[in-house]
């Protein structure tokens, strides 16, 4: 096959896993009580399925066609001008983790070990990005001030920490059965 037809096929397969992983940012969930704000979508599967078929330059690349869709076509304002930033910071956590440890050596040891590296990493990035960034950033733009309502710490370790956490485990979890799922399919493409 030639290098046109596979930039092609690759190229085709960016657009489609974009346009997946944008409309699935339109499901979200709420997954802590009395914290609507911190919603998990499932945005980041396609972004994963990306990482399989191709690779990592490639599943960046759908992450951020993803997010350039989400702030021009369902752009929310501050929220969306803050909120997105930190979102592709953790989803490259998680890529990267994943990436770097289970896809070269692809066993469910090594997954679970990605997994645990790139939670704990999406968790802590996310704990210093709301802290020296979306707060402040809130505060001056959206006039909602967290530390003031909620406290800092109360914000932190009783919202971000755990939220992170939950949706690490949850995109672990639900990419392996994804991929259990799909494994003869992507082992065709």
């Amino acid at each position: 096959m030639s290098t046109v037809t596979n930039n092609t096929r690759k190229m085709a397969y960016i657009a489609i896993l974009s346009a997946i992983s944008f409309l699935l940012m339109y499901v979200q969930f709420q997954i802590l009580p009395g914290a609507d704000f911190l919603k998990l979508d499932f945005s980041i599967l396609p972004i994963l399925i990306g990482l399989v078929v191709l690779d990592l330059k490639s599943s960046i690349a759908i992450l951020f066609i993803r997010t350039v869709l989400q702030l021009l076509l369902n752009n929310n304002g501050p929220s969306s001008m803050i909120g997105m930033p930190m979102n592709v910071v953790a989803y490259t956590f998680f890529i990267l983790s994943l990436a770097l440890i289970w896809k070269k050596s692809p066993t469910v040891k090594s997954y679970v070990q990605a997994s645990l590296v790139g939670t704990i990493s999406l968790t802590l990035g996310m704990l210093v990005l709301n802290y020296i960034y979306a707060m402040p950033m809130y505060a001056s733009f959206a006039n909602f001030d967290v530390g003031k309502i909620l406290g800092v710490g109360n914000y932190l370790f009783g919202m971000v920490l755990p939220f992170n956490l939950i949706q690490g485990i949850i995109f672990s979890v639900s990419f392996y059965l994804v991929y259990r799922a799909m494994k003869p399919i992507l082992k065709k493409l």
